[in-house]
């Protein structure tokens, strides 16, 4: 576990806001292969690219992506310690959401599958349409209003910059997950760890 500042202050805190794909589940996208179906240039934000299309030709690729999505959503697996990690801070009290790039109707139903509905009340699960994308911090201040806290008092854990770039621009914590542990963005990042696992034992 590699730390910026003080990690206590991470791991004491009771809201928490979790990254979907490659976070809280084994990564599965292939990026590469999703800009090519949609003909989004290589490394190109997808979603700010089908922003940018014409409204009908934006509808259809964005069906064409929550096809792509559904698909993948029926082969995730649970992240190493996402099951554990949830569900010791549900234990402990702490609020916990989302916040996906992904349709809200797929985060809930990725969070079925690996077994963490029980733990994250639906209505604490953002997607792309109930708030502005990462890396804009709209979705943070909106989990953060919902609970009646600052944004300082949340943590945002993710596994790629969008994450880490949303709650350095609320004003929240930062945890970077990172199985690699390459760590790229250690200006972004409060917290480093390998594994959600590696997080829970931090916290037991």
């Amino acid at each position: 576990m590699e730390n910026s500042r003080a990690s206590t202050d991470i791991l004491r805190s009771r809201h928490w806001i979790f990254d979907l794909d490659g976070t809280l589940t084994v990564a599965i996208h292939d990026f590469a292969h999703i800009r090519r179906v949609l003909g989004v240039p290589q490394g190109g934000d997808i979603l700010g690219h089908l922003d940018g299309l014409p409204e009908a030709e934006s509808l259809a690729a964005r069906e064409v992506l929550g096809k792509i999505e559904d698909e993948l959503a029926e082969r995730t697996e649970p992240a190493v310690g996402a099951v554990e990690l949830v569900r010791l801070l549900h234990l402990r009290g702490a609020r916990l959401g989302v916040l996906t790039r992904n349709t809200r109707e797929n985060a809930l139903k990725t969070l079925g599958r690996i077994g963490l509905s029980p733990y994250i009340p639906a209505g604490d699960v953002l997607g792309r349409e109930d708030a502005l994308a990462k890396p804009d911090p709209d979705g943070i201040l909106k989990l953060a209003s919902r609970w009646g806290v600052p944004p300082a008092e949340l943590v945002m854990v993710g596994d790629f910059a969008f994450d880490l770039l949303t709650g350095r621009a609320a004003g929240a914590g930062t945890v970077h997950v990172d199985p690699a542990r390459a760590f790229r963005w250690p200006e972004l990042t409060d917290l480093a760890v390998g594994s959600l696992a590696e997080l829970a034992l931090a916290l037991a």
